[in-house]
């Protein structure tokens, strides 16, 4: 049998492992860390429960694909609801906004809240829509570094409506066009930390990243985001796929320009192709030190990371729920600072997830669990030390004011998660969360693709190489390997 090595067992590992194994292949995936998920980790303090990685859930259909690549039915392995609530926001000046799952019912309630046209609003969605349909199958889908990706009608007629992508202006340019309300414009310039890019500098092609939210939903998996990882890597557990822990990968074989297998600390492994779900720069520089480098590609900006505090709160907030923006007031300068000066914002816009919400037993009982993250500059060896303590009392600060009370007082546990301790723990370069930002119109090109035509049987997936990062791409990504890969049987 046909023997496939699997560098990595974050979310895009397993999901390309699960779907090579039904193609036939003896499938291992190499671990460096204890544990399976990668980002989509979670740790239990003092009574409450975290996930520490990603907090958002769309499109579970792409989940569902490998149950049902199986023939199981997912609500047997893993279950999820749709939230009827999307988002609650809230302003310094005491503005609140709940964005409804129902997308005509958001078009009323925006439009009597900021004082907008319905029909401007409704537009603004149809456009998002219009994007989505347009460009999903060439820029998501498929890999773009095929030629036969371009011989389609999808790719035809994309470029036949390529002036309806705004592609040459900013997400924020064309937000703005669109409304009249700052705080609107604000709402819908947040979408570019979806991939964790500046509003100010994403093309505005990306305005179709509220349709992924509004349009298909967002779902809360039951048992927490940690369960999504965790229930594909028992059902590859489960279908086969032997799992490697504690076992660093120090090098891929390549021998007459095709991988043969890899080195790790422990052993040496032959196989008849290689999947790197590791960050696409550690990767190069790290497993194949010997190769010819993609320099244009390693020396893409990086994406945005995160700053996130784990609290522990001894008291419960009825106008919270899953998902909570508390919004900067300064949305350029916040911005500006994070990607111009590498460091953090004194008015930092500020989630907060509190899982608790949907699961009462990820706290104790009257208490809340919850996830706390400002978005952050890369890991450019910064003083994080002093960032830390200064970010905490400015977002308690911010937190304290908008809810009217005293933060401080009701924090029960504490972890703290760093961009430098992202990129120590999961190997993302300088701790970028999406890979490369998507701060240009040619990002969607420039990434690297899914495999390599310098080395053959060598293939890439994860959130740092084609289409991209969080959930849904990551699945994707695994999803075009798994196309790309020859069928076995």
């Amino acid at each position: 049998m046909a023997k496939a090595l699997i560098i990595g067992a974050g979310i895009g590992g397993i999901a390309t492992a699960l779907r090579l194994k039904k193609k036939g292949y003896q499938v291992t995936v190499l671990e460096a860390n204890g544990y399976a998920g990668g980002k989509l980790h979670a740790i239990d303090l003092d009574g409450y429960r975290f996930d520490l990685g990603p907090s958002l859930f769309t499109m579970p259909n792409l989940v569902a694909e490998l149950f049902e690549l199986y023939d199981l039915k997912t609500e047997d392995y893993f279950q999820f609801s749709r939230k009827e609530i999307l988002c609650n926001y809230f302003w310094e000046d005491g503005k609140r906004f709940s964005v409804p799952a129902s997308t005509l019912d958001f078009i009323k309630n925006a439009a009597q809240e900021f004082k907008e046209d319905k029909s401007q609003i409704a537009d603004y969605l149809k456009n998002s829509k219009d994007k989505y349909d347009l460009t999903s199958r060439l820029f998501l889908e498929n890999s773009l570094h095929k030629i036969n990706t371009y011989l389609s009608s999808d790719t035809l007629k994309a470029i036949v409506n390529i002036s309806k992508l705004d592609t040459d202006t900013s997400l924020d340019a064309v937000n703005k066009k669109a409304f009249k309300n700052p705080k609107l414009v604000q709402l819908f310039n947040r979408y570019a930390t979806y991939n964790g890019s500046s509003p100010y500098k994403t093309p505005g092609i990306m305005s179709m990243i509220p349709h992924l939210e509004m349009y298909f939903g967002t779902y809360y998996p039951k048992g927490g985001m940690h369960e999504i990882s965790q229930s594909l890597y028992r059902l590859a557990v489960q279908k086969g796929v032997v799992f490697k822990f504690n076992e660093k990968v120090e090098k891929i074989i390549v021998e007459n320009k095709k991988a043969t297998g890899v080195i790790s600390e422990k052993d040496t492994y032959e196989a008849d192709l290689v999947v790197s779900n590791m960050d696409i720069y550690p990767t190069y520089t790290k497993l194949l030190k010997t190769e010819l480098q993609p320099t244009k590609i390693l020396k893409q900006e990086r994406s945005s990371s995160a700053l996130i505090f784990y609290w522990g709160i001894s008291k419960e907030f009825p106008e919270l729920d899953l998902h909570n923006i508390l919004f900067s007031e300064s949305y350029e300068k916040e911005f500006k600072a994070i990607f111009e000066d590498k460091t953090l914002y004194q008015d930092p816009t500020v989630y907060i997830n509190i899982t608790s919400k949907e699961d009462t037993n990820d706290a104790p009982k009257g208490h809340e669990n919850w996830f706390v993250m400002i978005n952050a500059p890369g890991n450019y060896e910064q003083d994080w030390e002093t960032l830390v303590v200064n970010a905490r009392e400015h977002i308690m600060a911010k937190i304290s004011n908008i809810l009217k009370v005293d933060l401080a007082s009701l924090i029960t546990a504490e972890h703290i998660l760093t961009p430098e301790g992202i990129e120590s723990s999961t190997s993302s370069y300088r701790g970028a969360l999406y890979g490369a930002a998507s701060n240009n119109k040619f990002s969607a090109f420039l990434r690297h693709p899914n495999f390599t035509r310098k080395i053959k049987n060598l293939y890439f997936c994860g959130g740092s190489v084609h289409p991209g990062g969080g959930i849904p791409l990551c699945l994707l990504s695994a999803k075009i390997v798994g196309d790309l890969v020859p069928d076995l049987k």
